[in-house]
């Protein structure tokens, strides 16, 4: 392989969104002609899709994946006394929900090889306060859902699936969003199925639960200026929901090549001699889940992951860290009780993880620079050591 000579972003909106641009453009003219920028046709016709591609009797869209999140303990009555059992290694939504409506997140750990929310974990966590469980589908792939389920029901608790990272994937060919009382997924633009802005939309099985999520999300008002509740406004916009529906149409092939790209890059780094327990691990596929790759996540061993960022960085190669302060060490968070020593693989993970590019468009030439950017980093690395022991 050569020499990197090109840069690789961590992502490429652009690239991705440009074969699709005149229907883009055709499809924003027409919600700009009609006028109808919310409640227009096109968010009706996602909404459906959304529905029958999760297999979910129902989908009611919002403002963002966050909204989702919030909206759907909203429904449930979530308040002050009230626990909600959460992962800390997660993104800051899936906590900021429970804490904005005086609820007290309860956070567990993860299991170390897919990074996702372990279900024992949950298990031992639940006490006569939990109203909600909220297993996170990180990266693109679904936690232990069916086991996460069984305790739920065995415990009268309600899931809420965060499935920000993870429209397409399933669990047993059971697709995400349709195991729990809510699915909530995310639209940004980073996303497998991402706008042009901000987006989301809650699926659920349950017609009570969507037609409450409905009235939540507009003011909790209806008809007009009756209002039956306290609610917010989060509405999806047509213009976004146009967008959203052209790249519905092309979401199972970006699945396809994300799904390609990850394949390649366990061969490549594997053939490059970098996996191992004192270098690289690789991500870790449950057989029983069909993974999405939002992200390509690998363990960085032996405390030179911020070292093997900055090289990759000075060397014209993207890569980003999720996440490195997990949510029990957040500032914001820190009067939150919780038990370090039952988080352990949360602060690991949040010191070891490292995410490579990938996005649909990202060619095998791209993968060469970044495989050979790691690979010269070891090498450089075992070189100083040689030099060292002389």
């Amino acid at each position: 392989m050569a020499q990197p000579t090109t840069s690789v972003p961590l992502l490429d909106i652009n690239r991705d969104n440009r074969p699709h641009r005149e229907e883009f453009i055709e499809a924003i003219t027409a919600v700009l002609d009609s006028g109808r920028f919310l409640f227009g046709p096109d968010v009706v016709e996602l909404e459906n899709e959304i529905a029958q591609y999760s297999q979910a009797e129902n989908a009611v869209g919002c403002a963002s994946g966050s909204d989702a999140l919030l909206l759907a303990l909203m429904a449930l009555n979530i308040g002050p006394g009230d626990e909600v059992i959460v992962p800390s290694f997660t993104f800051f939504a899936s906590v900021s929900c429970i804490v904005r409506l005086g609820a007290t997140p309860v956070f567990v750990d993860i299991c170390p090889d897919t990074f996702n929310v372990d279900p024992e974990c949950i298990a031992n966590a639940i006490t006569p306060q939990t109203k909600a469980i909220i297993p996170v589908h990180l990266f693109g792939q679904c936690a232990q859902i069916d086991r996460i389920c069984q305790i739920a029901a065995e415990n009268d608790i309600p899931v809420i699936e965060d499935a920000a990272q993870a429209i397409g994937a399933a669990y047993h060919s059971r697709p995400a969003g349709s195991w729990g009382l809510v699915g909530c997924f995310s639209f940004y633009p980073t996303k497998n199925l991402g706008g042009m802005g901000d987006g989301g939309m809650m699926t659920s099985n349950d017609a009570a639960i969507a037609d409450r999520l409905r009235l939540l999300a507009g003011h909790g008002m209806r008809p007009r200026y009756y209002h039956q509740a306290v609610g917010i406004n989060s509405r999806l916009d047509t213009f976004q929901a146009a967008v959203l529906r052209i790249k519905f149409r092309h979401l199972n092939d970006a699945v396809k090549s994300r799904a390609k790209i990850a394949e390649r890059y366990m061969r490549m780094l594997k053939d490059a001699g970098l996996v191992g327990p004192d270098q690289i691990v690789l991500p870790t596929v449950d057989e029983n889940a069909f993974h999405v790759w939002n992200q390509f996540s690998i363990r960085v061993i032996g405390g030179r992951r911020d070292a093997l960022k900055a090289h990759l960085s000075e060397n014209g190669v993207g890569s980003e860290i999720y996440y490195p302060v997990p949510m029990h060490q957040q500032e914001c968070f820190r009067d939150i009780k919780h038990d370090r020593n039952a988080l352990v693989e949360t602060e690991r993970a949040s010191l070891e993880i490292l995410n490579l590019p990938i996005f649909p468009s990202m060619t095998s030439s791209e993968q060469e620079i970044v495989v050979d950017t790691i690979r010269n980093y070891y090498a450089a690395g075992a070189k100083a050591g040689e030099k060292a022991a002389a």
